[in-house]
């Protein structure tokens, strides 16, 4: 072992202690399920942002979008990154703050919970709502794993299986301990490490290509690469056009964050719901810097290969970018070794971010909404943290047996999950919060629907090909949407109780806005 990659080793082990203290620490705040879940809604407006922000971006932010814009250029990375720099401001500005006040009125803590006290359906709301949180997570989650083991099988050589194995560990136990504090906590020091990764790759990129003239110049002469209305073709080596249709799809990946449940968690976190203009700030200044920055590394590693300083990376390879930057970087001097420990520490420190608090989800959804919820078996706050205990670590399980493939896309897997809680959990959480004539089965109607087109469209309608191969999500969002507003007016008005606490909430935002300004 070289002394370059001891030095790594170092740093990583000191950043997975530190995740591990982090979880100890917080484990000796959770006093009930609602600490556990919730935090308590105690979440200051910075740890809310960076926290949202760092469980969402995932692995995705420095494998799959860097590895997307490595291989084709600007426009599918671009057009993905624009659409969700505008979902996440929409989402903080008009989803965060009533969500906020609506859940804490109707006494939820998990998103089934907010469904099923929204329109009061203790069981076929709430069981929906909970099976397709099982039904995407839990894939989603094996895809945090597998970025993990594939991170030190390429760094050290490990096999596979066990560093995957190791990784899930990890987060298992900070998360099991801890739950949402910890989460939430070490999501604000995984994004500031996040941050420091992108800056460091960059710079040292940079360097290596020979400036950003360079980087600019080799983007110009690959036919497509250097465009938001064209894409470089890996196959033919030339140029596609993107149509409009496409790039409208694309954007759709911003229709996503309505419907993400670890994200809809910090939003009915926040400790004072006069302060979510603050954190939407923060989030979105932050999102936007750092996608266009892992957008730019692809750039610059493309630019690198070029000069024959890197080997040419294809396919699922690509999202590897990052990580065979740091190696380079970790071959020049002692200190560079310890940026190239951060570098790693922050694929980790993405991945487990979102894994964490997608093993929150997963598990409150079952442990809270199946067993207490649909079932009716009656618990005891200490019996509830034993069993949410227990789910999560039998959901992590299954997400290391689903992640024991290591020839999977990081990019695609999430894609996939995007859709998937995007279509079923957006459309229904905007009727909720915006329209009082909704009721449970046009809710219900549009999260089963929206889930079927996600699988139907991906699997086969986009197949057909030409103007049917778009994102999966645009078709099953605007399905989904349909199909609440269709069953919802057909069906019989939402109770008195129901429309009363809708006016309810709406005029308590009403008053905070009047008072925060």
């Amino acid at each position: 072992m070289t002394t370059a990659q001891i030095i790594i080793i170092a740093t990583i082990v000191i950043y997975l202690i530190m995740m591990l203290v982090v979880g100890f620490v917080c484990s000796k705040k959770n006093n009930s399920v609602g600490d556990f879940y919730l935090g308590g809604r105690r979440l200051g407006p910075l740890v809310t942002a960076m926290s949202a922000e760092a469980s969402d971006m995932s692995s995705w932010l420095l494998m799959g979008l860097p590895g997307v814009a490595y291989l084709t250029g600007g426009a599918e990375a671009g057009w993905t990154a624009i659409g969700l720099a505008v979902g996440t401001y929409v989402n903080w500005l008009i989803v965060a703050k009533r969500l906020r006040i609506y859940s804490q009125k109707c006494h939820a803590i998990t998103i089934p919970d907010f469904f099923a006290n929204r329109y009061r359906d203790k069981k076929a709301v709430m069981g929906i709502s909970a099976a397709i949180i099982l039904i995407f997570f839990v894939p989603y989650t094996a895809s945090g794993f597998s970025a993990c083991g594939k991170l030190f099988s390429s760094l050290f050589g490990w096999e596979y299986h066990t560093a995957m194995i190791i990784s899930a560990v990890i987060i298992i136990a900070y998360t099991c301990t801890g739950g949402f504090l910890a989460a939430s906590f070490t999501d604000l020091i995984q994004s500031i490490i996040m941050t420091l990764a992108l800056i460091s790759i960059v710079i040292f990129g940079l360097v290596t290509a020979g400036g950003i003239d360079n980087v600019i110049e080799n983007a110009k002469e690959i036919p497509g690469y250097f465009s938001l209305v064209n894409i470089h073709n890996t196959e033919t080596g030339g140029s596609d056009k993107y149509s409009m249709l496409t790039i409208a799809s694309l954007m759709a990946w911003g229709l996503g964050y309505f419907g993400m449940p670890h994200v809809l968690l910090r939003f009915m976190a926040i400790e004072n719901k006069d302060k979510v203009k603050t954190s939407r700030r923060i989030a979105s200044i932050w999102v936007v810097i750092s996608m266009a920055v892992a957008i730019l590394i692809g750039f610059i590693g493309n630019a690198i290969t070029n000069t024959g300083k890197l080997e040419s990376l294809d396919g699922s390879n690509s999202e590897t970018i990052i990580i065979r930057l740091a190696q380079i970087m970790s071959e020049n001097h002692v200190l560079l070794a310890v940026i190239a420990g951060l570098v790693f520490s922050g694929i980790l420190a993405c991945t487990m971010s979102t894994s964490d608090s997608q093993l929150l989800a997963a598990s409150s959804s079952m442990s809270e909404n199946m067993i207490k919820g649909v079932l009716g078996i009656k618990l005891t706050d200490k019996q509830s943290m034993f069993a949410a205990r227990a789910v999560l670590i039998v959901i992590a399980l299954l997400g290391i047996i689903l992640a024991w493939d290591s020839n999977s896309s990081v990019f695609r897997i999430v894609s996939f999950a995007w859709a998937g809680f995007g279509a079923t959990f957006g459309p229904a959480m905007l009727a909720a919060l915006f329209w009082k004539r909704s009721n449970k089965y046009g809710i219900m109607a549009g999260m089963v629907l929206g889930a079927v087109m996600v699988f139907v469209w991906k699997f086969g309608i986009a197949k057909i090909g030409g103007i049917f191969a778009i994102y999966e999500l645009l078709p099953a969002f605007i399905v989904g949407l349909a199909a609440i507003i269709i069953v919802s007016l057909l069906t019989k008005s939402p109770e008195k109780e129901i429309v009363d606490e809708f006016e309810q909430v709406k005029a308590a935002e009403k008053t905070a806005d009047a008072v925060s300004e």
